[in-house]
């Protein structure tokens, strides 16, 4: 006897309004934000605020960036999303203070629950901690937490929460290591130390 085959549902989860706001938000997107020069961060910056992003005068986000809801997007003082990143916030997404997102990565704030036959979307936020590097082409899942000042090693991914002040790398992404930060006093005693 055959398997029936069980068809997803094909209505949107996303409300007539989320969908036509996001049609205006891809329109701005293709015509002023992605053609915007490189150091134009403050009219990209305006842009997204328009469409209710909430960032601070100092976040840079650069025009090959992809952004799927700014009414979804945090950046605090200092924060970065540099080229070609995929910020795919259905859920909110939340980038700390003077924490960088670099080239390639892929913040994804929905997956799907593959337990139901019809395969619904699932959404959960993710939080940046301040001073934390995502290096370049990391993924990051739904509902993960990088705690401050933690450095995820390039081409990782993340599906669980960091503790701050590590350094992971790896899919799944794993602590190594402590991130140490040097200060000035401590870096000009290491250099009097090499060069008496």
């Amino acid at each position: 006897m055959p398997q029936e085959t069980i068809h997803p549902l094909r209505e949107s989860p996303h409300s007539a309004s989320n969908r036509l706001a996001r049609l205006a938000w891809s329109i701005v997107s293709i015509l002023l934000f992605r053609p915007s020069p490189r150091p134009f961060h403050r009219w990209r910056n305006l842009l997204l605020r328009m469409f209710g992003a909430s960032l601070h005068s100092s976040a840079r986000i650069y025009p090959s960036a992809r952004v799927w809801a700014p009414w979804n997007l945090t950046m605090e003082e200092g924060a970065c999303i540099s080229d070609h990143v995929d910020v795919y916030c259905v859920a909110p997404i939340f980038v700390g203070a003077w924490a960088t997102v670099s080239q390639y990565s892929y913040l994804c704030a929905a997956s799907h629950d593959f337990e139901d036959p019809a395969h619904p979307l699932t959404a959960a936020p993710i939080e940046i901690g301040p001073r934390c590097w995502i290096a370049a082409d990391v993924f990051i899942g739904p509902g993960v937490t990088v705690g401050e000042g933690t450095v995820v090693g390039a081409r990782s991914a993340v599906f669980r929460d960091l503790p701050p002040w590590v350094i992971a790398v790896g899919t799944p992404a794993k602590p190594v290591g402590e991130r140490r930060m040097r200060n000035e006093k401590t870096e000009k005693r290491e250099n009097e130390n090499i060069n008496p």
